[in-house]
């Protein structure tokens, strides 16, 4: 199996930020947030961009998003920045002895479960939004603010 790298991850929480952010949020401060190198966020923000989900504005501009945050799918951003997305999740063994009876037939019976778990994987991420992400940190900070205010 393929592991999906930790891109949809920092994109996720990149786009969370720029969402929540009242202006436009710019490199350097993303890589603050995300705790990582300006490189790592501006490509990125250059994939997203491809993928039409963000503006980037050069030099202290910032980014914005393109739609509303209800409108931007986790599974939109796993598209946007993992190979897995066209490539699919999983790694299949490409020469299993045909005679053996299992080596025979297992590939193609296990191709369809392993369609199948991607599918499920992709229909999870799609019924989740950037807002919907957007509202669970703001939602704990709010619970956070308020404990510590008392």
């Amino acid at each position: 199996m393929k592991q999906i790298s930790s891109r949809f991850s920092v994109a996720v929480h990149m786009l969370t930020l720029i969402a929540v952010s009242p202006q436009a949020c710019t490199g350097d401060f993303l890589a603050g947030s995300v705790n990582t190198n300006p490189v790592i966020i501006r490509k990125l923000l250059g994939m997203l961009k491809k993928a039409g989900l963000i503006e980037v504005r050069a030099g202290v501009g910032g980014s914005t998003l393109l739609r509303s945050a209800a409108e931007v799918t986790l599974l939109d951003v796993y598209r946007a920045v993992e190979s897995a997305a066209t490539e699919g999740l999983f790694s299949f063994h490409e020469h299993p002895n045909p005679a053996c009876p299992v080596g025979r037939g297992i590939e193609s019976d296990l191709q369809v479960e392993m369609r199948a778990a991607q599918a499920a994987l992709e229909d999870r991420l799609a019924a989740v939004t950037i807002a919907d992400m957007s509202g669970k940190i703001t939602a704990a900070d709010k619970e956070c603010w308020h404990g510590a205010n008392g």
